[in-house]
């Protein structure tokens, strides 16, 4: 799997041995924003001499580590609930949006010249769609050249908040998929290999022919790979992109939902990608280590005031203004040192 020297150099930086100290910041789990975060690392220890030790893990094991108090924050691509939140004593927060993406490795078909549905996209996963030239693939895709090989089904190995997201869409347009298999970080698969993360999955597809798999769409881009135009919910073809997963969040209501916990797979509208997703840090409210804490919080409040750009370079999307300053007076009024004061002040 090739990538590009900005996100080597990226992901070198945040694979750096950890020496503890107030000013290295510890972090673990989903992959989907692993991209992003690891380029905001590179361009925050320039700027700061900070550092970001970020393990991608998949989100279930960032829900793990948080838990455990092993880490200063946890990433997850599942939002958690209210009550789990109350239950471990955690704030979430999103800080960026993207979209998961089907992605194939099929001899002599070019990026985005496959359209898929969800139903097709479910029963492939099912294992009832077998081949390319499936008739419910061929009825999709009429111009395209369809060779007669078997599908190699890819799919994450770990507990995964990509894994959710994709998951989700398909239980909420496959009643098939709903009661088989269900959404969460880590199914029950049907059929297929697994990869571990989405480094994995981008890799195990990019070496197999005939593959098929899902990734985050930073990956589809940094590695050049053949990716799928989807039908949407208003019936309409898409490409996967900013713009698509800006469609997908238009009616989001951040402040309205408990947690944050937006969930945003199978939106209408013409122009919506239809597995976008938000990702989201998980903090303890109750600080074990005060300066770490406001480390992180640091490091995310640059990443929202400076990381824009880098975020939009990578096709992810930055959160609107508003939902940012509802996070730092989350951060104000919940993120507290075990005397009461608060670690951060807006």
């Amino acid at each position: 799997m090739r990538m590009t020297a900005s996100l080597v150099a990226a992901a070198a930086a945040l694979c750096t041995a950890y020496t503890a100290s107030a000013a290295d910041i510890s972090g673990a789990g989903a992959s989907f924003p692993y991209p992003i975060y690891g380029k905001w690392a590179d361009a925050y220890q320039k700027e700061t001499g900070n550092r970001l030790n970020y393990q991608s893990i998949g989100s279930g094991g960032g829900i793990k580590q948080i838990q455990a108090k092993t880490v200063t924050f946890g990433a997850s691509d599942m939002p958690l609930t209210a009550a789990q939140l109350d239950k471990d004593g955690l704030i979430q927060f999103p800080t960026v949006m993207g979209g998961v993406v089907p992605v194939m490795n099929i001899a002599g078909i070019k990026p985005g010249e496959i359209v898929l549905d969800g139903p097709t996209l479910a029963n492939i996963y099912l294992g009832k769609v077998k081949s390319w030239n499936d008739a419910a693939i061929a009825k999709l895709n009429p111009s395209a050249k369809l060779p007669n090989q078997a599908i190699a089904v890819v799919h994450r190995s770990d507990g995964s908040g990509t894994t959710f997201v994709f998951t989700d869409y398909l239980s909420k347009i496959s009643p098939d998929w709903k009661s088989q298999v269900g959404s969460s970080t880590s199914v029950k698969w049907p059929v297929g290999i697994g990869g571990k993360g989405n480094e994995g999955v981008a890799g195990t597809v990019g070496q197999t022919s005939g593959a098929i798999g899902y990734v985050e769409y930073a990956y589809v881009k940094q590695n050049k790979m053949t990716f799928a135009k989807m039908i949407n919910r208003d019936g309409k073809t898409i490409e996967p992109g900013s713009e698509a997963v800006q469609a997908a969040a238009a009616g989001a209501d951040w402040a309205g939902t408990p947690g944050m916990a937006v969930i945003i797979t199978n939106q209408p509208g013409a122009g919506s990608w239809p597995m976008a997703a938000a990702t989201f840090i998980l903090m303890h409210k109750q600080a074990q280590n005060p300066a770490a804490s406001l480390e992180a919080i640091k490091f995310f409040d640059w990443a929202y005031s400076k990381g824009d750009k880098m975020a939009e370079e990578l096709d992810y999307v930055p959160m609107p203004d508003a939902v940012v300053n509802q996070i730092r007076k989350v951060w104000t009024e919940q993120i507290k040192a075990s005397n009461g004061t608060p670690v951060y002040k807006m």
